[in-house]
């Protein structure tokens, strides 16, 4: 789940700028509060559910804003009230002129040749700092927990990265996704983020994705929980190489399963 995107830890809600609250957004943490999430079948944040009279009208999943906005601005002006629940309109900006802009590269091709030339004249000191940075430990660091993640990944055919542990998951989407590979019979082996920090907060820039879970295949990044479904919408076979038997799925590469540390 590309996650990407920090949520707050309570609902909020959020009134439009106006004198009376005519529409109101309510921003809940998906992954904290696991039964409203799958209530409504959220399997990808974020997650938008517009409801009137406590029915749902729509959803919208991801971040399209163009989709969001034609989801608000289809519902918002019924029911009475037309003319006063329309959303503000775009935004618009004006290209800036052809001589505007050639002028500023110009301005800035001659301060860099200004620049240029003073240095080129320059020769430093004896006091002066040094011209480079030091190599600092932090790169070396970063450089350890790559290799360490790197094996992590490959620590099991399959790998599941998870809040949680799959008989204690963590978020509901960690539960649904452990769910499908048990029904699927898949061995697999899994990592609990929440006992190593270094990790989490690792693998999301390592591997390019910013949530959990994350599933793993062979080494390769396959994503979250709505990517595993989509897979296996255009593949049922998906999991075929790594099935031991239909609902007899479970946990493999103990060296890879880690438990939360005592607080």
């Amino acid at each position: 789940m590309r996650p990407t995107n920090p949520h707050p830890p309570h609902p909020r809600l959020l009134i439009p700028a106006s004198n009376t609250p005519i529409i109101s957004f309510l921003s809940i943490d998906a992954e904290a509060l696991p039964d409203i999430s799958e209530s409504y079948d959220v399997t990808a944040v974020p997650y938008l559910v517009l409801q009137r009279d406590g029915k749902v009208l729509e959803t919208v999943s991801g971040s399209d804003a163009s989709k969001v906005r034609d989801a608000v601005e289809r519902h918002a002006g019924k029911g009475g009230n037309s003319g006063k629940l329309g959303l503000p309109p775009a935004l618009e900006t004006t290209p800036r002129k052809e001589e505007e802009t050639g002028n500023a590269q110009t301005d800035s091709a001659n301060a860099d040749a200004g620049s240029t030339s003073n240095l080129s004249k320059y020769a430093p000191g004896a006091n002066d700092p040094a011209t480079a940075p030091e190599m600092s430990s932090t790169a070396g660091q970063t450089e350890e927990l790559n290799k360490r993640l790197a094996e992590l990944v490959k620590a099991a055919p399959v790998m599941l990265f998870m809040k949680g542990t799959p008989s204690t998951p963590q978020c509901g989407f960690s539960r649904t996704l452990v769910s499908i590979l048990r029904e699927k019979g898949v061995r697999y082996g899994f990592f609990n983020i929440l006992a190593d920090e270094d990790v989490r907060q690792g693998l999301k820039v390592w591997a390019d994705w910013p949530t959990f879970p994350q599933l793993w295949v062979g080494g390769e990044l396959v994503g979250g929980l709505d990517i595993v479904k989509e897979e296996l919408e255009s593949d049922p076979d998906f999991f075929s190489e790594y099935a031991v038997g239909k609902g007899k799925g479970g946990m493999a590469a103990p060296e890879a399963q880690v438990q939360p540390t005592a607080a």
